[in-house]
């Protein structure tokens, strides 16, 4: 937990829950299991949840922790902030019980001055979830004393559960989001995503270990067969709306709000071609979805930074060099990307 953090794309991190699995090769180089079994092993809140194997590699072992004494933080801290939800965890973890996640809901539904970002490699579950809630907030009185309840464990003070009674749904404050890795996992997870009830939906590729095509879930589909749109990101065209309608009618599918990308960075960083990165800044601006890049990780291409280093030979004939994070930097052609999308009512 930190009410500051050197993510680019959030404030500050908070860590009610901390453990995680490993679900796919994006988890296999975790910085979270790293930590968790190096500088923090002997931390109360990561103690027993990761272990180093015989590769040299930091695994979670699967165990997930509540950690109560976090629970309340958000609530105090004043200034407005994003606040990134579990960076050590995943709150959709299958051994995270429904009642710590609405714990957790409860202190975001409290804290409205923040905006909760919400990142997970389980959407499935992410999408059970808040669509079960989905219905149950049409029986308010059901709906208001289990959310008055988890927020009194979560240590919320009396005085403040009053304003549970007006939460709307979904919560305008809290973005869901998805970690993708490759295309593979883009089609697995996105389509949960997007059908999740949720203010913001965003997808975090990273680290982008392959080409990503987000085309088909950066545009509203509509059911105007006519309404297309020639995209040089993709041979066919696509179908697409002006994001602007709202009318139920003319909508049939909610597209991405935000695309975070960045390349892997630690010891064992796997390098990321710049065509997938470039790919993806390209889809986004075609599609006008903020686009926010993180970092180009240990690896950047040989052209764009001179010097010694490892060097890695894609197929296609394109060349990376391993320069280490901060040498590589955050730029695509000379300029920082850095778009957020802006807060939103509901979805």
């Amino acid at each position: 937990m930190a009410e500051t953090s050197t993510i680019e794309w959030t404030d500050a991190t908070w860590n009610p829950i901390t453990g995680c699995t490993l679900v796919s090769q994006g988890c296999r180089h975790c910085y979270a299991a790293t930590l968790a079994a190096t500088r923090l092993k002997n931390h109360p809140s990561r103690a027993g949840l990761a272990r180093i194997n015989a590769a040299g590699e930091t695994k979670f072992t699967g165990e997930v922790r509540l950690n109560k004494d976090w629970l309340d933080q958000p609530l105090r801290w004043g200034r407005p902030r994003r606040i990134f939800v579990c960076a050590h965890g995943d709150l959709f973890h299958e051994s995270v019980p429904d009642e710590w996640i609405d714990r957790v809901f409860a202190v975001m539904a409290l804290a409205p001055r923040h905006t909760f970002q919400v990142l997970t490699k389980r959407p499935e579950r992410a999408r059970e979830y808040l669509s079960s809630l989905l219905l149950e907030f049409g029986q308010l009185v059901g709906w208001t004393v289990r959310f008055r309840d988890a927020a009194r464990k979560a240590g919320a003070l009396l005085g403040d559960l009053s304003s549970i009674r007006a939460t709307t749904w979904p919560l305008p404050n809290v973005w869901i989001g998805t970690s993708v890795e490759d295309e593979a996992t883009a089609d697995a997870r996105i389509p949960h995503l997007l059908a999740t009830p949720a203010a913001v939906r965003f997808v975090s590729a990273e680290p982008l270990l392959g080409p990503v095509d987000l085309m088909p879930y950066l545009f509203i589909v509509t059911h105007d067969d006519d309404a297309q749109l020639e995209c040089v990101c993709s041979d066919a065209p696509m179908p697409f709306h002006d994001p602007a309608t709202m009318s139920p009618d003319d909508i049939a599918t909610p597209r991405l709000d935000w695309v975070i990308v960045g390349g892997e960075s630690g010891k064992h960083a796997r390098p990321m071609h710049p065509d997938w990165a470039r790919s993806l800044r390209d889809q986004c601006v075609t599609a006008g979805v903020p686009f926010f890049f993180k970092q180009w990780g240990e690896w950047i291409s040989a052209s764009e930074v001179e010097g010694p280093g490892v060097h890695f030979h894609f197929p296609d004939g394109a060349t990376v060099r391993r320069t280490g994070r901060a040498l590589a930097g955050r730029t695509i052609n000379g300029r920082t990307w850095d778009q957020v999308p802006a807060q939103k009512g509901s979805a």
